[in-house]
């Protein structure tokens, strides 16, 4: 009998256009696989991708998350190359979890580190911070007065202000993403493995500026991190489960600013991960960055999934809907979102037929049902039903899957 071929274990990407798959149930590989074989045209696929939040609100861990990959992969005998992806890691711990699991591409989020109203500040706020607060990084000599024009006459002026704010806002980010990327460096050098970085700056209340993306991206580099990609907060609304809310032109602009950027320092790619059904601007961010990106979804696979529910027994599906809507308003609380409870209609108010467009083709019912994953999969019964349900129907949950997930690829890989 012919042997097996092994699969491969996840390999760094490098600057490789790439696209994360989340799967927070370790069922969605099959349709996630089947839509790349498809229409991944050179994009490469990482996965296996998940957070630590992720995986604590649902019962999963490091080691569950790639070897449910793992398993699909060994059965459909895949022979190319894939990443893993420990997403939104914030301290040390979650790092020597996800190294010890398998990981090799490791997404630092020092959101907790940033100065949210550092925007606020006014000229006299900003002078008594920087002499109260004490920063292991400071910026204002190095880049004060300082004035850089890059290609495509992107020019960025670091005054005073400018400069200030930026050490207010991100300096003990900064501190702390050199500190965990010495972390992750010294754990994969022990197991003699490659590994990059990506740094999550997005989860922000203002879009990044292209001074505080030049400051953060070189004082990285400087410390010596793998930096492979950098998500900051892009110009627009991205909210969760649905498509981009903003200006495209505006948006546009404002990516090649920071795609010139990435250039000039790098090269990194650029990632876009804030919200997960950005279908709309998908081909420009392709085209801008000129490839050099990384796209990850993760709610959306869980969304897509509900609809199996939704055709094999709709009973089921208005038990989630009905639990969901209890669930929403403190669920939301750690997402962007601007769905209302009212905004979508009650679920015994609509008809069988009716009620998969009304809560999975429309923003509200849609954020509603993507804010309570947690709540819903560590239901005593919701969960487990769902997991027999996706269980019993794996070509349906494969087909929606698929069909979604080339909405995905295909305007990507339309813009490389």
């Amino acid at each position: 009998m012919e042997k097996p071929l092994g699969v491969r274990p996840p390999e760094p990407l490098g600057l490789a256009p790439s696209f994360g798959f989340g799967d927070r149930l370790g069922l969605a590989t099959p349709g996630h696989l089947t839509a790349w074989k498809s229409s991944g045209h050179g994009i490469q696929p990482i996965f296996a991708q998940q957070s630590i939040r992720e995986m604590q609100r649902t019962s999963r861990s490091p080691e569950m998350v790639i070897g449910d990959v793992q398993a699909v992969l060994e059965k459909e005998r895949f022979p190319e190359r894939w990443c893993a992806d420990a997403d939104h890691l914030k301290t040390t711990s979650d790092v020597k979890q996800t190294v010890a699991a398998g990981f090799v591409f490791f997404t630092i989020d020092p959101s907790d580190y940033v100065d949210p109203l550092a925007d606020s500040y006014g000229e006299s706020d900003l002078d008594s911070k920087l002499d109260d607060e004490h920063h292991e990084l400071n910026w204002v000599k190095q880049y004060q007065g300082r004035d850089i024009t890059l290609a495509d006459g992107v020019m960025i002026e670091f005054d005073r202000v400018t400069v200030h704010r930026a050490l207010i806002k991100y300096g003990r980010a900064v501190a702390h993403t050199i500190a965990m990327s010495r972390e992750i460096e010294s754990a994969m050098n022990a197991l003699g493995k490659s590994f990059e970085i990506e740094l999550s700056v997005d989860e922000t209340p203002q879009p990044t500026t292209p001074a505080e993306h030049f400051i953060i991206a070189e004082q990285c580099l400087h410390a010596g991190i793998k930096l492979v990609s950098l998500a900051p907060r892009y110009v627009g609304d991205f909210e969760k489960g649905i498509d981009f809310k903003g200006d495209r032109t505006a948006f546009s602009h404002s990516l090649q600013e920071h795609a010139t950027i990435a250039q000039h320092l790098g090269p990194y790619k650029l990632s876009l991960h804030s919200g997960s059904d950005k279908l709309s601007i998908y081909e420009d961010f392709a085209r801008i960055t000129q490839g050099l990106f990384h796209v990850k979804t993760a709610g959306t696979s869980y969304l897509e999934a509900l609809r199996v529910t939704a055709r094999h027994d709709i009973r089921l599906f208005r038990e989630m809907v009905r639990f969901s809507r209890t669930r929403f308003d403190t669920d939301r609380a750690t997402y962007h979102v601007s769905a209302q409870l009212a905004a979508a209609p009650d679920p015994d108010s609509v008809s069988d037929r009716d009620l998969e467009t009304a809560y999975l083709d429309r923003n509200d019912g849609r954020q509603i049902l993507h804010v309570s994953f947690g709540s819903v999969l560590n239901h005593t019964e919701l969960g487990p039903a769902l997991h027999e349900h996706l269980r019993m129907h794996p070509e349906t949950h494969c087909e929606i899957l698929s069909e979604h997930f080339q909405k995905h690829l295909e305007p990507l890989a339309a813009g490389c």
